[in-house]
């Protein structure tokens, strides 16, 4: 929401963004917490099958990875789900994001200097996109996961013409 100062000059609040990501980015979340450690928890799960001198201290390592790997592929997952959400307005893009640590973001719309819809494989597969809104932010790029590919490409779109048409040099 733009607010006026007293000098005149539109300034934008921090506040709550409106939209839930997709649902079926609990899936994405899911396949994505699962590749690296599953793979590295059935190495260990033959290591420890085949190395009988390994078993006391891989059995700590194998327990332990297998818990952490259930937790960031089942619980993760859906807690990103609860927490995360989005919106971009005439004025700004908002981001609230995170699990254990929450960023809630806000980048003015006369500081975006670029819009980009990325897909990766797996996201691609669920119909997923992630709208990535760059600034002249030292903090980086807003990172907006789990759009439907439509919506960000209709965000990408959109924002693209409101820059356009938004006095600034997005510095």
């Amino acid at each position: 929401m733009a607010e006026l100062t007293e000098s005149g000059a539109r300034t934008v609040r921090l506040r709550p963004p409106r939209h839930r990501i997709e649902r079926k980015a609990v899936l994405w979340w899911m396949v994505q917490a699962i590749a690296f450690p599953g793979v590295l928890l059935a190495a260990s799960v033959i290591v420890y099958a085949w190395w009988e001198d390994a078993r006391p201290w891989l059995a700590v390592a194998v327990i332990g990875l297998a818990v952490v790997t259930v937790l960031t592929a089942f619980v993760e997952p859906f807690w990103r789900y609860a927490v995360h959400r989005w919106e971009a307005t005439d004025e700004a893009v908002y981001a609230l994001t995170g699990w254990v640590v929450r960023e809630w973001r806000v980048a003015p719309i006369s500081r975006i200097q670029t819009v980009d819809a990325v897909r990766g494989p797996i996201e691609q597969m669920l119909g997923l996109s992630t709208l990535r809104v760059t600034t002249a932010s030292s903090k980086g790029a807003i990172n907006i996961g789990g759009l439907d590919k439509d919506v960000a490409a209709d965000i990408a779109d959109r924002l693209t013409v409101i820059t356009q048409q938004t006095p600034g040099d997005a510095t």
